[in-house]
């Protein structure tokens, strides 16, 4: 940046935010008592006000002057992706207003017309994150809740503060994508793990996203030994809350198979896969918690390959339940995964072999009354096909009890068909069943 006057940016910064302070003053809000945190007041409290005497600046002190600016920015865009009471009062044109001035904000700071807002954002990281990193810590708790001194207890701050500064740093992470976020990574995960550790499921969840984030983004040699103790995190947080089940699922799969791509028996794999099994076990009625489930497991099922033998016994009786679910969506992707384990695995000396011909049967004629039958029913054929072909004898011997069913001739005709003919899917609609 070049050099400026402070009274010259201070003046370009009012002009910046006097449309969201206007706004924001007229915006009606009425904080929860129990919260004990306004946001509007801290927002306020964000924005430039009066002109200090004019002196010239160095870089460190632009970038100082412009930092609560951006942290109010940030929280309003914030906004738009939040649906807690803290931030869901703001309304989208002062979201808006504050994504159009951090904008802004880029091209004043870099004197620059088509200045991009990661540039800034990289810029404000060392300066931002470690006061976000204190703010979600203030209201932190120790490992050891009972042995918690009173005095730690009396000056913790309110909740609140730690949820606006989990929403802000999230902000701050998202912004920045590969290969620029590896620069920053020993910034970055240390304050995304104070999210992570955090008592408060809201603050957790804006911690995992921005760790989601972070592993689409670089690489397992840029996390180097955070990679570790994130997985312990995720392992840690895959029984806790329901809503952020689903960030616990995507965060531990990314990372391991990111991590660890070529080592099916590292322990990781084993204490996450049984982890997840275990906590759907305990729910396998739950459909949250189940679609989050089946929507990211993929790329970990690959991963282990044969390894998912060890699983069978824990898998396939959840498989077997969610194949009959009321909601279709359950049914498509349990479909899908199941032909992935049995690709992977051939289902190798398995006694689950029969009871999985069977069910598949079931659904099948089941599927007669379901509108989504012509996406269940291919799925279907196809892993009967597999199976089939994987173990042609094993299946013979379970279809033996079907193969006289005139309801079943579609099948009989798609699993006996030679590899080579096959052009397309059969009209699995046209049945009478």
């Amino acid at each position: 940046m070049s050099n400026t006057t402070f009274d010259d940016l201070h003046s370009r910064l009012l002009r910046v935010s006097e449309p969201i302070a206007e706004t924001l003053r007229r915006t009606q809000y009425k904080p929860q008592e129990s919260s004990k945190v306004s946001t509007k007041d801290l927002l306020l409290s964000l924005l430039p006000n009066t002109s200090p005497p004019p002196r010239l600046l160095d870089e460190e002190q632009s970038l100082s002057s412009i930092k609560s600016l951006a942290l109010a920015c940030a929280l309003l865009s914030s906004s738009r992706s939040s649906t807690h009471e803290l931030l869901s009062w703001i309304p989208e044109s002062l979201s808006v207003a504050g994504e159009s001035a951090f904008s802004e904000i880029s091209r004043v700071y870099f004197s620059d017309s088509n200045a991009e807002n990661e540039r800034l954002v990289m810029e404000l990281l060392p300066v931002v994150l470690p006061e976000l990193k204190d703010g979600i810590e203030g209201s932190s708790m120790g490992k050891d809740n009972d042995e918690e001194d009173v005095s730690a207890a009396m000056t913790r701050k309110p909740v609140g503060y730690a949820i606006l500064a989990a929403h802000q740093l999230r902000w701050f992470v998202t912004q920045v994508d590969k290969p620029n976020l590896a620069k920053v990574c020993n910034l970055v995960v240390p304050c995304a793990l104070t999210a992570l550790d955090h008592w408060s499921p809201d603050v957790k969840r804006q911690g995992m996203i921005s760790f989601v984030h972070i592993a689409k983004n670089v690489s397992s040699g840029d996390l180097g030994s955070y990679g570790d103790v994130v997985l312990d995190a995720c392992c840690q947080n895959i029984a806790s809350d329901d809503e952020i089940w689903i960030h616990v699922v995507e965060l531990s799969v990314l990372l391991v198979t990111k991590l660890h791509p070529n080592n099916p028996r590292s322990s990781w794999y084993e204490r996450i896969m049984n982890e997840m099994l275990g906590h759907l076990e305990r729910q396998p009625r739950n459909k949250e918690k189940r679609m989050a489930w089946l929507t990211f497991v993929e790329p970990l099922l690959n991963a282990l390959g044969l390894f998912l033998l060890a699983h069978f016994r824990r898998i396939f009786p959840l498989f077997f339940q969610w194949m009959h679910s009321d909601d279709a969506q359950t049914v498509l992707l349990v479909l899908e995964r199941l032909e992935t384990v049995v690709r992977l695995t051939w289902i190798r000396n398995s006694p689950v072999f029969p009871r999985l011909v069977e069910e598949l049967v079931s659904l099948y004629k089941e599927s007669s009354m379901r509108k989504e039958r012509d996406e269940i029913r291919p799925l279907i054929l196809r892993i009967l096909k597999l199976l089939r072909e994987c173990k042609r004898l094993q299946f013979e011997s379970a279809w033996r009890q079907y193969q006289d069913d005139p309801n079943l001739s579609t099948v009989v005709e798609y699993i006996c068909r030679p590899a080579l003919s096959e052009q397309r899917e059969p009209l699995v609609g046209s049945e009478g069943l």
